[in-house]
């Protein structure tokens, strides 16, 4: 039995041509009695070994972080004062960023570069900017000190450890083209346009959710960018496209059913009927870009509202019970005939609009990550 791994390395190293790869999936398709197409693939694992090294990858940077921190950390040194601790623990988080992205670069340019692993390529990428974050923190705080109470001064750090954690996360994208990587990076220039404008108008935290809804919807802008370079869904771009789709879903999610003010009380009738309109709206928007992420990152809010009007009516034991069957069989139906419930929706948009969208039908892709 011959894995993905094993298809898309014979057509990496010539051995089969893409179409043929592609036919060899379109086959295997067909035989299971299930479409390629609209199944929104994208790669994460292509064996154990996957599993097995990432495994051995987050103990060995754990290891690394720890030694890192140790060494440059309080430790169990007796300490003068508190601001003492404080400024070992900054000198400890330095070392130990610096040490753990060291190595997780080091190790991407063998898991990543040259045996082309999905998973540990995604937790190799996760564990270096996160490394890169905590360094640069480290050393602000360092400098500074723990700013306790100093709104301003922590926004204004955080600003510029995102910036400079996006410069990393290019660079990283730049070497090794994972597809999560632009995600990554979009994300800390998110963080670095709103910890600046907190920084500059602190007051502003109290509309916060309205700040992080604009950026959800234009990180979602930036997605489809990627998702309109790729209507056919055979290239890497496709695969990006998915990263920010999912970084892009909670960040207009969680605004909107928080602002309506779903979790914080017990749900209205009309509130929770508002909140099924917008399930529901989710859903279409879900199906004319063939991404499944609004639906998801917004499944628990449905399901708090859903279980709040069962409740109400009198279904108090069975309110979740019902909410579960309810949503459960929905979703079911709705993944059961995806595709044709997509073509009525994209067929009833404007044709200029449904030139920009995902094609409705395309072969079977012919590698996520042969091509750029």
């Amino acid at each position: 039995m011959y894995s993905e791994s094993d298809i898309e390395n014979a057509v990496a190293t010539g051995a089969i041509s893409a179409q043929a790869a592609a036919a060899l999936r379109e086959s295997v398709a067909r035989s299971r009695s299930s479409s390629l197409v609209d199944e929104e693939s994208f790669r994460l694992i292509t064996g154990f070994n996957d599993i097995f090294v990432t495994i051995a990858a987050v103990l060995l940077l754990v290891a690394i972080g720890w030694i890192g921190f140790s060494i440059a950390g309080p430790g169990n040194a007796n300490v003068a004062s508190s601001e003492e601790a404080d400024r070992l623990i900054a000198h400890g988080l330095t070392l130990a960023g610096l040490l753990v992205a060291g190595t997780a670069w080091g190790l991407a340019e063998y898991f990543t570069a040259r045996r082309r692993m999905a998973l540990p390529s995604i937790v190799l990428l996760g564990a270096f900017v996160a490394a890169v974050a905590g360094s640069l923190f480290g050393a602000a705080f360092s400098v500074f000190g723990p700013p306790h109470d100093a709104d301003r001064l922590v926004a204004g750090i955080a600003s510029g450890v995102a910036l400079i954690t996006a410069g990393a996360a290019y660079l990283h994208w730049r070497r090794f083209r994972v597809p999560i990587t632009i995600a990554a990076l979009t994300g800390a220039l998110v963080a670095t346009i709103v910890a600046l404008f907190l920084s500059l108008v602190p007051e502003a935290k109290d509309s916060l959710l309205w700040v992080l809804l604009l950026a959800g919807i234009g990180v979602f802008g930036f997605a489809m960018a990627w998702d309109k370079s790729d209507r056919m869904r055979q290239t890497r771009r496709s695969d990006v496209a998915f990263w920010l789709h999912l970084a892009a879903a909670p960040m207009i999610a969680h605004p909107v059913f928080k602002l309506l003010g779903v979790v914080n009380n017990e749900v209205s009738p009309s509130t929770g009927l508002i909140v099924i309109l917008l399930y529901v709206i989710f859903g279409i928007v879900a199906l004319a870009v063939d991404r499944r992420a609004l639906l998801v990152s917004s499944l628990a809010y449905v399901l708090y509202a859903l279980a709040g009007l069962f409740k109400q009516a009198g279904a108090v034991s069975l309110n979740v019970a019902l909410t579960a069957l309810v949503i459960g069989s929905a979703l079911l139906l709705l993944s059961a005939f995806w595709h044709a419930v997509r073509r009525i929706v994209v067929t009833a948009l404007p044709g200029e609009l449904q030139a920009k969208l995902p094609a409705l039908d395309r072969p079977a892709p012919i590698t996520s990550h042969a091509t750029a």
